[in-house]
């Protein structure tokens, strides 16, 4: 199987994976392959929390041409994979020059099923591009082919408790990743003083609760595929034994009260209210935490989010940093390297991320008081540490939710519930 990812997530992932159980893990780009059955498919699903689908391959091949395609397509039994009173898609990843138009690979796709099933009896499965019931992913790398099922179909960064956004909100799987990067698992307090509509408050509750990202969703599109297993879905969705109790607090600031009351409609949806304190105050005001506490932050770049001010914006973020936030550390995420610069501080790490199109980094600030030597002996060391998994060069791939499970709150305490009610 493959789990896609943003580029820069990829030993993440491979971790998530490694923690849920699977085997084979392979590194790629923007991609990790692994091994598991049926139940493994359903997790990685519904755990991960930075993958973005998950793909099973159903057919490796070469083609040199749009024919050959056609054919190696044709020769599979789709009577086993597909009802023919069933919808479906095709969506095509090309790179090579054999194949220029990512469309017309669809199209041969389509075509080859289509003609199938009225060789075989006459009928034919439907074409629609939205909601299909089944969603097919062809992946070409020059002459190398792999046809696979989409065990997702809606990206699985679009969670579910998402009531509305700011312009350019983070997207969940990043915010995910970041927080996983910097290895907090809910030791401490998190402050996020530029949270916009609450996206790495909320999913810094779910890291710290354990859990699952999936729970938020109406469907996933292997609950379409022939061979579901309904009750295996069941034991998945409804197991909450490996969530746990979250003793400190998250904090989300922004000096928008629009942001503040989007964030706030997000936090109530996903059930965090009593994880995540959120206030409308302007970095300027960014004062000393009482307790310990990491810094994890997305600016704004100047890139889709304007800023009457941006360098000194960073300069206002460096300042408070170095006079409001000593003994802790700070994780800061953008695009611009004269941002970074008036910060004026040192970071101790720089890793490469992308925030859609935009080649940003994610740098670490440990903001010390005294020499810096001090500073290391005393501090816990935590840290993001990458997996040992052999890494391999590039991508060669190979309904309703029923009435009796659980609504997505339910994972909640009665206080929890009573508070998000008020």
């Amino acid at each position: 199987m493959i789990a896609k990812t943003f580029q820069g997530l990829e030993e993440v992932l491979a971790e998530e994976l490694t923690a849920l159980g699977a085997n084979d893990i392979q590194i790629g780009r923007r991609m990790v392959s692994f091994s598991g059955d049926k139940e493994m498919l359903y997790k990685s699903n519904f755990c991960l929390r930075t993958a973005i689908r998950v793909l099973k391959p159903i057919k490796h091949f070469t083609a040199k041409n749009a024919d050959e395609v056609y054919e190696q397509i044709k020769a599979l039994r789709w009577e086993e994979i597909l009802d023919v009173d069933k919808s479906f898609a095709v969506d095509a990843v090309v790179f090579s020059e054999e194949f220029r138009h990512s469309k017309f690979v669809s199209y041969k796709v389509k075509d080859a099923i289509v003609d199938y099933f009225r060789e075989l009896n006459g009928k034919r499965p439907s074409v629609r591009i939205n909601n299909p019931d089944v969603l097919l992913n062809i992946h070409i790398a020059q002459t190398r082919c792999t046809l696979s099922l989409d065990s997702s179909g809606e990206s699985l960064h679009r969670r579910g408790y998402r009531q509305e956004a700011v312009e350019a909100p983070l997207n969940e799987v990043l915010a995910a990743g970041m927080i996983l990067m910097t290895g907090w698992k809910g030791g401490s307090d998190l402050i996020d003083p530029m949270c916009g509509s609450g996206t790495i408050p909320i999913e810094a509750a779910l890291i710290a609760r354990n859990i699952a990202p999936g729970v938020f969703r109406k469907e996933f599109a292997f609950e379409k595929w022939n061979d579901f297993d309904q009750e295996l879905f069941d034991s998945i969705y409804n197991d909450d034994s490996q969530e746990r109790e979250f003793t400190h607090k998250i904090y989300g600031y922004d000096n928008s009260p629009q942001a503040n009351q989007i964030a706030t409609r997000n936090v109530k949806a996903a059930g965090a209210s009593k994880e995540v304190t959120l206030r409308v105050q302007p970095i300027q005001q960014f004062g000393q935490p009482a307790e310990k506490a990491i810094l994890i932050t997305n600016p704004p770049y100047g890139e889709r989010i304007s800023s009457h001010d941006l360098l000194g914006l960073y300069q206002t973020i460096g300042e408070r940093l170095k006079h409001a936030f000593v003994g802790n550390e700070a994780w800061i995420l953008s695009y611009r390297d004269e941002c970074f610069e008036q910060i004026g501080l040192k970071p101790s790490v720089k890793i490469p991320l992308f925030n859609g199109s935009l080649e940003c980094q994610f740098r670490k600030y440990e903001i010390f008081d005294g020499t810096y030597k001090e500073f290391k002996t005393q501090e816990s060391g935590t840290g993001f540490r990458k997996p040992e998994i052999k890494k391999t060069p590039g991508y060669t791939p190979g309904n309703q939710r029923p009435a009796f499970r659980k609504p997505d709150n339910n994972r909640l305490s009665d206080e929890r519930i009573s508070k998000d009610k008020e």
